[in-house]
């Protein structure tokens, strides 16, 4: 009976990681300030997070036209910058909002507020008070760009960290890099799709299929290579798309990447039902992994690679990719070797699990494939 409801527990995960059918990232917004003679802003917020918490859709209809958006332009700076603080060598800057336009994401539309900083003098050091969102959406996060001089400074707001001093004379290399680590592992934690994969290959992982049917590995250490090479190809592949993408090598249609990461979903599990792949799973996770890499780089196309940091801030950002990862496989095995010679293991994990997945990712393709909004 204990083995029976770790099983269900484990279904339940596969269904729990898979998220919401949007399956990619939450409320996030890019906000970016330059320093120069004056001090500048431009502020992208997505236009259904301010649906939901000011109202844009006028005609209740599902969609924000552009006359809808233009009337309710003035609500929008009121509502963003009363939520926005900026000091100047602690004294308080006024903020003058400017025009707004509006740009297309990988994730949809956003309006782009454009503000100017009213400081005395320019300042040596700024606070930056940064309060959007929180209080109707704790998942929020605040992609923030300091631009000096030509110089750039990153770093992420969020509940736990609203406010945040920096200092304009230099941009610290450790600071971009732990930005960018946490940045990678925030994401692949938030990539419901990436997740889904990864637990999709683990499942048969400590499985063998010998004369049709599947047996358990005799060893956690065999389980174990075995997720290794899974792991180590799956992080080959995608670091490769991933920084030549990011470096602006090679470029896919985001919709074709992201519907091709659904497939892979959809044909791994697939492989759990009906088993092609077996015993080199490795060549699956190499294979689609390459995808995957081009969805990593969407979001890090978002956040920006400061101009004087590029390579540190692609770095630190694949290594919190596979952190990440592997807090998930190390969370996930031990959970699936302790279950994997429970006789029903095979039909109820990992079928049923499948199952689960396969429903799920098949919602992610036709809203990603056919560009449909399903409830």
């Amino acid at each position: 009976m204990k083995q029976f409801l770790m099983g269900v527990m484990l279904v339940a995960l596969a269904i729990v990681t898979a998220g919401p059918a949007q399956a990619h990232k939450p409320s996030d917004s890019y906000l970016s300030i330059a320093v120069g003679d004056v001090l500048t802003g431009e502020w992208k917020i997505a236009l259904r997070d301010l649906d939901y918490a000011i109202g844009l859709d006028g005609g209740d209809d599902g969609m924000i036209t552009w006359g809808e958006l233009r009337q309710r332009h003035q609500a929008i700076a009121t509502y963003a910058l009363s939520r926005l603080e900026i000091e100047g060598d602690g004294t308080t800057c006024p903020i003058q909002a400017g025009p707004q336009l509006v740009d297309s994401l990988t994730d949809g539309a956003y309006t782009v507020l454009r503000f100017s900083i009213g400081c005395a003098q320019q300042p040596q050091s700024l606070r930056v008070d940064y309060n959007l969102f929180f209080d109707i959406d704790p998942q929020h996060r605040g992609l923030f760009r300091l631009d000096v001089n030509g110089a750039s400074q990153t770093t992420v707001f969020s509940p736990e960290s609203r406010q945040q001093r920096f200092d304009l004379a230099a941009a610290s290399l450790l600071h971009q890099f732990v930005t960018y680590v946490y940045e990678g592992v925030w994401h692949i934690w938030i990539g419901y799709d990436h997740m889904l994969f990864l637990v999709t290959l683990l499942l048969p992982a400590v499985l063998r299929r010998q004369e049709g049917r599947w047996t358990a590995v005799p060893r956690f250490r065999d389980g174990l290579l075995h997720v290794i090479g899974i792991v180590t190809a799956f992080t080959l592949a995608h670091s490769c798309t991933l920084s030549l993408a990011a470096l602006g090598v090679i470029g896919l249609p985001s919709r074709l990447v992201e519907s091709v990461i659904a497939g892979s979903i959809i044909i791994a599990a697939l492989n759990n039902f009906y088993p092609v792949v077996t015993r080199r799973l490795w060549l699956v996770a190499l294979t689609f992994g390459l995808a995957h890499g081009f969805g990593f780089a969407s979001v890090l196309a978002d956040l920006g690679l400061p101009r004087d940091a590029r390579l540190v801030s692609l770095i630190a950002f694949n290594v919190g990719v596979e952190l990440g990862q592997l807090a998930v496989v190390a969370a996930a095995l031990p959970l699936v070797y302790s279950l994997c010679r429970w006789r029903h293991y095979p039909r109820a994990v990992l079928q049923g699990g499948s199952l689960a997945i396969v429903s799920v990712a098949s919602l992610w393709f036709i809203q990603r494939a056919f560009d449909v909004v399903i409830p």
